[in-house]
């Protein structure tokens, strides 16, 4: 039998994985930290707030989670959230994919000036637009009316305009990348342009499309500026609006804060940990294709 050489680990290689392996845990440590101090009693998180409290110990319990939900509501933050973001979501997938394919593989008069424009968007900082886009929204009647769908409008408008500079950009990398012989020969049997676009470039570009809608739906479930904008009553509020004024209001309540943060982000880790392979690839792919 061969034997297998092992390659030797540099000194290099080695000092990148300890630098690694420490910057991994200065980022894990703190939310592990949350996560510990959500199941340990009020009294006990300024005391003892570094052992692990088990469940057979005194100082475990699930009173912290309990008090937050007779307190606030999550329910509702969630569904707002979840409306606000799949929206979001939704819509930049279809336009970004749209306006990626058409200055991909089209040539029109001022495509350039396009494609800078487009570019260019993802420099101007949404602090700069919000209020202009806010005074048009109220001109406009969707913000400040009161009614909780208008005002979840108002909020999905402008973080869709956010993102979808990014998208376009990513997507335009990938569908560059795709032979125009597959849609020359879906144009020979038949099919229209959005034909080719939905059969053809949207099953290839998958994973670019993936990371899109991934991201578009974490940049808008985690935006907490343009919300707190747009949605100021407390039926209309997202689950960050919420996660802020439990912050104000929790006061030294360091239990009740914990749980807080334990149920806003742990869906959003969860999400992120499942899909992070499709992000990776859907960065990554369209620069390696042929």
């Amino acid at each position: 039998m061969k034997q297998i050489k092992r390659k030797k680990l540099s000194f290099a290689q080695a000092a990148t994985y300890v630098a690694l392996s420490l910057w991994s845990v200065t980022t894990v440590y703190p939310f592990l930290w949350v996560i510990i101090n959500s199941f340990r009693q009020k009294g006990r998180i300024r005391t003892d707030s570094f052992s692990i409290p088990w469940p057979w110990t005194d100082s475990f319990t699930l009173d912290n989670y309990a008090k937050a939900n007779s307190r606030f509501e999550f329910g509702q933050a969630y569904t707002n959230s979840l409306i606000i973001s799949i929206s979001v979501t939704v819509i930049v997938v279809l336009l970004a994919g749209l306006a990626a394919y058409g200055l991909v593989r089209y040539n029109f008069r001022g495509k350039r000036i396009v494609q800078g424009l487009v570019i260019a968007s993802m420099m101007f900082p949404v602090f700069s637009t919000i209020i202009p886009v806010f005074r048009l929204e109220v001109v406009l009647g969707i913000a400040s009316t009161g009614n909780r769908f208008l005002s979840l409008l108002a909020a999905i408008l402008p973080q869709v305009a956010g993102n979808l500079s990014f998208a376009i950009v990513v997507l335009m990398g990938f569908i560059r990348s795709i032979p125009i012989d597959l849609e020359e020969a879906a144009y020979l049997d038949g099919c229209g342009v959005f034909g080719i676009f939905f059969r053809i470039i949207v099953p290839v570009a998958k994973p670019s499309f993936a990371t899109v809608a991934i991201f578009a739906f974490l940049w808008s479930y985690n935006d907490l500026f343009t919300q707190s904008f747009f949605l100021r009553l407390p039926k209309e509020k997202t689950i960050t609006l919420l996660l802020n004024e439990i912050s104000s209001q929790a006061g030294v309540d360091y239990g009740l804060m914990a749980a807080s943060v334990v149920l806003v982000v742990a869906p959003v880790l969860i999400v992120y940990v499942l899909l992070q392979k499709n992000i990776i690839k859907g960065l990554t792919v369209g620069a390696i294709k042929g």
